[in-house]
């Protein structure tokens, strides 16, 4: 099915298995069918979220007081979501940054003519909706960081478009995509285990940061032509 005949049918939601992804968390192992569309550079898979405040940047400070835990943001030696100097150790905001005191909290996708201990290099959290996927699922897709995509929240019918930000773990989006969905957004114990439905549309970005109105810009109309929010629905139900 191409894309115009997607959109002549809109709730046809007619895809083909890519591979079922092994998510870990804590004791839990499940399996996410992640599928590819007709058009195919787009996939879709549905899972729970849990809360990502990397690239905030009052996400993680010395004492424990950021967005979250600073036990996710690594460990001496092996600060994953921390940028560091040359002797591995994290950076600390100055009176010029955002957040004095501060850690400069990083995301995989960054603004690549900005200094590493700057904290506007990163993708903020807290303001731009974001998702996260593994490598292996980027891999195995062709999706690229600052690819776009479009969430949907099955139980309440929310829907938010988004950016490809962060390499991780399965199911999990920024702070302002949770707020853009009605979930509770505290990176330390917010989030959702289901319902949660990704549409993402591989090779549709730059590699940079976008604004939000260039998220929304670009993510509605790769939308429109996918097939619009009724395909979407009929996607999540099926």
């Amino acid at each position: 099915m191409n894309r115009t005949s997607a959109q002549d049918s809109p709730a046809s939601c007619s895809r083909s298995l890519i591979f079922n992804f092994e998510a870990t968390q804590a004791d839990n192992v499940r399996q996410v069918p992640v599928w590819r569309m007709p058009d195919g550079s787009s996939f879709f898979f549905q899972d729970g979220m849990t809360i990502d405040a990397d690239g905030a940047p009052n996400a993680y400070n010395p004492d424990n007081t950021g967005l979250d835990d600073l036990a996710n943001a690594g460990f001496p030696g092996h600060w994953g979501a921390l940028a560091v100097d040359h002797d591995g150790t994290p950076y600390i905001q100055g009176l010029d940054d955002p957040f004095p005191g501060y850690y400069v909290s990083t995301t995989s996708l960054s603004d690549r003519t900005k200094r590493s201990n700057d904290p506007r290099k990163y993708v903020d959290a807290s303001k731009i909706p974001y998702i996260v996927l593994p490598h292996e699922v980027a891999a195995q897709t062709g999706a690229r960081l600052g690819d776009f995509a479009v969430v949907f929240n099955v139980r309440n019918g929310k829907m938010s478009n988004a950016i490809f930000a962060d390499v991780g773990t399965m199911g999990e989006g920024s702070v302002a995509l949770a707020d853009n969905l009605g979930l509770w957004s505290n990176a330390r114990e917010g989030g959702t285990r289901r319902g949660i439905s990704y549409l993402v549309f591989s090779g549709s970005g730059n590699g940079k940061p976008r604004s939000n109105d260039e998220i929304n810009e670009q993510a509605a109309s790769l939308l429109r032509d996918w097939g619009g929010t009724e395909r979407m629905v009929s996607c999540s139900a099926n």
